[in-house]
C-alpha cells in the first residue's frame, strides 16, 4: 500500500510539473510580447488629457528673425505665454531674441542643433543634436530646457529614447496651422480655431518664419479665447512625472 501511495504521489508531482511547463510554454510568449519595449512604439505627446479648458501655442523657430518681435508683441498684448522650439543654429544667430523670449516668460524648447531628420541618426547622434542646442541655451540664459520637438515631426523609438535620456519630454502637436504654406492669414485661422480636433489639451503648431503667421496670430488668440480656452505654455499643460501616452499620442496622468 505504501508503495502504491508513493507511486501515486510521484505521478501527481510529475503530472504537475508537465502542467506547469505546458502553461509556461503557452503563456510566456504573450507575456514577453507585452512587456518587451522593442515591440512597442514610443510616442511623443500630441495632446494632453486635462479637465481644464487649456490649449498651447507652439512655434518652431528655425528660420530668420524678421517676424519674431511682432509675434512677441502680439503675445504680450494678450498676456499669452507660448512655447518656442529653437534650433542651435537659430540660437547662435539670434542670441538677443532668445534672451528676449526667455525674459518675457515663454517656454524655451529644443528643436535640435541642425534641424536634421532625427530618425536617420543613431541614438548617440540624436543625443548630440539635442545636447548641443541645450548647452547653447544654458550658457546664454542659465536655463535647462526640458521640452523637445523633433524637426519635421520625424521620430522613432531611438529619437524618443534619446530625448528621454537627455531629460526631455518629446512634444508633437494635434493641430497644425500649415502656416509654412504661406496660404494666407484667414486660412491659418480657419485651420486652427475651427479645426474639428481642437479640444482641451490641444497643442497647436506654428512657425516663426511663416509669412502670414503674424497677421493671423491675433485672430487665432481671440478666436480661441472666445471659445473659452485659456492659452498656456506647454510646460504648464503637460503632466510632469508619472504619465502614460495612448496610441493617439494623448498624455494621461497616472
Amino acid at each position: 500500500m505504501d508503495n502504491i501511495t508513493l507511486f501515486v504521489k510521484l505521478g501527481i508531482i510529475i503530472l504537475s510539473i508537465f502542467v506547469i511547463i505546458g502553461l509556461g510554454i503557452t503563456f510566456l510568449p504573450d507575456a514577453i510580447s507585452v512587456s518587451t519595449s522593442g515591440n512597442r512604439r514610443d510616442l511623443p505627446i500630441y495632446s494632453v488629457d486635462t479637465e481644464e479648458n487649456q490649449v498651447a501655442l507652439t512655434f518652431d523657430t528655425a528660420w530668420g528673425n524678421e517676424y519674431i518681435q511682432t509675434i512677441l508683441d502680439i503675445l504680450a498684448k494678450y498676456d499669452i505665454k507660448a512655447t518656442f522650439f529653437m534650433t542651435g543654429e537659430w540660437i547662435e544667430k539670434y542670441p538677443k531674441d532668445v534672451k528676449n523670449i526667455y525674459e518675457q516668460g515663454h517656454d524655451l524648447g529644443n528643436h535640435t542643433e541642425n534641424h536634421k531628420h532625427m530618425s536617420l541618426l543613431s541614438i548617440e547622434e540624436c543625443a548630440k543634436e539635442i545636447m548641443q542646442a541645450h548647452k547653447r541655451v544654458k550658457e546664454l540664459t542659465g536655463f535647462d530646457m526640458s521640452l523637445f520637438r523633433a524637426p519635421f515631426g520625424d521620430y522613432n523609438n531611438a529619437v524618443i529614447g534619446a530625448a528621454r535620456d537627455c531629460g526631455y519630454y518629446s512634444i508633437q502637436w494635434d493641430i497644425d496651422s500649415l502656416d509654412w504654406k504661406d496660404y494666407g492669414a484667414e486660412n491659418i485661422v480657419n485651420k486652427t480655431v475651427y479645426h474639428k480636433k481642437l479640444n482641451k489639451g490641444s497643442i497647436l503648431l506654428f512657425h516663426n518664419g511663416a509669412k502670414y503667421t503674424p497677421q493671423a496670430l491675433e485672430k487665432v488668440i481671440v478666436g480661441l479665447q472666445d471659445k473659452g480656452y485659456e492659452i498656456v505654455p506647454v510646460s504648464q499643460l503637460i503632466h510632469k512625472g508619472e504619465h502614460t501616452i495612448d496610441q493617439k499620442g494623448r498624455q494621461y496622468k497616472m
